[in-house]
């Protein structure tokens, strides 16, 4: 399965600002200069070499992640704004011509995580089918409620899409026809949310995002339950310093601390920070994902590999898929 980040910030959008914009520009021109770049033939290769955080945005939409399954299928991992960008690359396709079938799950229903829906695009057109997947026995309701007049000009059912809404369990495995299971697991956030786990071809995918990991929590998940353990990629909540998770305690996030320690715990082979603060800038971002890595040496553990989650990132879980049907 091919797994794809379409937004990883938390709480609210926030794209980049001019003054974060322009300080790295002046830091990329002056890598130039001292580079001594003459020729329009070495930007290329300049702009790949230079580092993550001058080479790349981290990006600002909110949380949303695609899975593409070997035989080529979607299911979508919450509806932030990420889902928006999502959808401009699915109109391209079956989804633009009113032939898709996609399947939503949702973690919960806090802003951030449900707000891009109403700006996506293959939802409006007729022939699509959408279905939504949630521990919630009224996610119909709240999705409803997103898009009164009051707050959205298009209600829910003027979408010319098809949805059908279904009610999941924890501990129930949903299996799917191109072999795809997914489960889900209750987590510590106020409201509530679900991290959800899928697997294919004997490869494991986690995703554990909104969730206030502490050592005691753990104690009592790993007592319970080995859901988190061993995945080939588990994305996981990171949205603090160690210092901020102590005066944010039961905000319902993890420290980047935590976070690697729970990699290392469970025994996952690659861990991907998300669910950004929206107060951090790209530099601070950096600067948490070198300290995770010294963390991680502190800890004496080669795994897991650790990556600071950035939209469009990529990764592929198990075999690569075969001819898409859905999936940009």
């Amino acid at each position: 399965m091919l797994i794809k980040l379409w937004g990883v910030r938390g709480s609210l959008p926030a794209p980049m600002g001019t003054a974060e914009y322009r300080a790295k520009l002046k830091d990329i021109l002056r890598r130039a200069l001292k580079e001594g770049l003459s020729s329009t033939k070495d930007i290329a290769p300049f702009i790949e070499g230079l580092p993550d955080q001058l080479r790349n945005v981290h990006g600002g939409n909110t949380t949303c992640v695609g899975v593409t399954s070997a035989a080529g299928n979607l299911y979508v991992l919450d509806c932030g704004t990420g889902l928006r960008i999502l959808g401009e690359e699915l109109m391209k396709g079956d989804a633009g011509r009113g032939g898709a079938e996609l399947r939503f799950f949702i973690t919960h229903t806090h802003w951030d995580h449900i707000q891009g829906f109403p700006f996506f695009k293959p939802a409006y057109v007729p022939g699509n089918t959408l279905h939504f997947y949630s521990p919630l026995s009224d996610i119909r309701d709240r999705f409803n409620y997103q898009q009164e007049a009051r707050f959205f000009p298009a209600p829910l059912d003027a979408m010319g899409s098809t949805k059908h809404f279904h009610q999941i369990r924890p501990g129930e495995v949903m299996r799917f026809d191109d072999g795809i299971e997914i489960d889900c697991y209750p987590l510590k956030h106020p409201g509530g949310s679900v991290a959800y786990r899928i697997r294919e071809q004997g490869h494991t995918f986690v995703f554990a995002t909104d969730a206030e990991f502490t050592g005691d929590y753990l104690e009592k998940i790993d007592a319970q339950d080995s859901f988190f353990e061993h995945a080939d990629l588990l994305v996981l909540d990171s949205q603090y310093t160690l210092d901020e998770s102590f005066s944010k305690f039961d905000w319902g996030h993890t420290s980047y601390t935590m976070a690697v320690n729970c990699g290392i715990r469970w025994k996952v082979k690659n861990l991907a920070l998300t669910h950004h603060e929206p107060a951090y800038l790209d530099q601070k971002l950096t600067t948490i994902y070198r300290d995770a890595l010294k963390h991680r040496k502190l800890m004496k553990s080669a795994l897991p590999n650790i990556f600071l989650a950035t939209e469009q990132m990529s990764f592929q879980v198990g075999p690569p898929a075969g001819r898409r049907t859905a999936s940009p």
